[in-house]
């Protein structure tokens, strides 16, 4: 079932995921019940470990590194990395909110530091710098993983890396990735890095002015 069914699975894993977090805050925010909302963070903890648990258990049963364990590394490396920061973003979020709801203030000072801190342009600046260097730091790891299951050296490495043309042909037998399902997510990551490189590389060349 589990290997018929993977990506529905899979999918439906997110979305507990997703509704996991939003009890969390409902719960220790509007209901004022925080030790019970720590089951829903638990749960979501859970549910990754349970992702990743599938992901190598298909791996396992089919003996091939395909598009769906990609992606589920791909999600995996996003929620222990700068998933981490989007979790507390989404807290404070939550906070700002319910306690609008409730006509309560749940924001600490330093929780307003940190949205003051957001339109501050040289606190824009060196956050987004810092995102650049993570982001591609993870991109760097990630394309070497794929690139050595399709590749025998480092030296054919540097080969595709001089020569783009298996960029634009469009088979994977002419890359650097094992299979299809690989050339199709590393393409993919190439194409997502390269606009928020140049999207947010923009706030670190040319950081918005501090309005008045």
């Amino acid at each position: 079932m589990i290997l018929t069914y993977q990506w529905e699975i899979f999918i439906t894993l997110e979305i507990l995921s997703l509704i996991s977090l939003l009890l969390f805050g409902l719960f220790r925010y509007f209901l004022e019940k925080k030790q019970m909302s720590l089951l829903f963070l638990l749960s979501f903890l859970l549910l990754l470990l349970l992702e990743g648990a599938i992901g190598f258990y298909v791996y396992k049963q089919t003996g091939e590194f395909d598009t769906f364990q990609v992606v589920i590394l791909i999600f995996l490396l996003y929620a222990f990395t700068f998933g981490i920061n989007d979790f507390k973003n989404l807290d404070r979020w939550m906070r700002r909110k319910i306690g609008h709801m409730r006509g309560v203030n749940l924001l600490t000072e330093k929780d307003l530091q940190i949205e003051a801190n957001k339109k501050d342009p040289k606190k824009i600046q060196i956050k987004s710098l810092v995102w650049v260097i993570g982001h591609t730091f993870v991109f760097v790891i990630g394309q070497f993983i794929l690139w050595s299951m399709g590749t025998d050296s480092l030296q054919d490495m540097f080969s595709y890396i001089k020569d783009l043309s298996w960029f634009e042909s469009g088979q994977y037998e002419d890359s650097p990735y094992a299979n299809e399902g690989m050339y199709g997510a590393g393409v993919l990551w190439i194409v997502i890095y390269a606009i928020d490189l140049i999207w947010t590389g923009s706030y670190v060349l040319f950081p918005p002015k501090k309005k008045s």
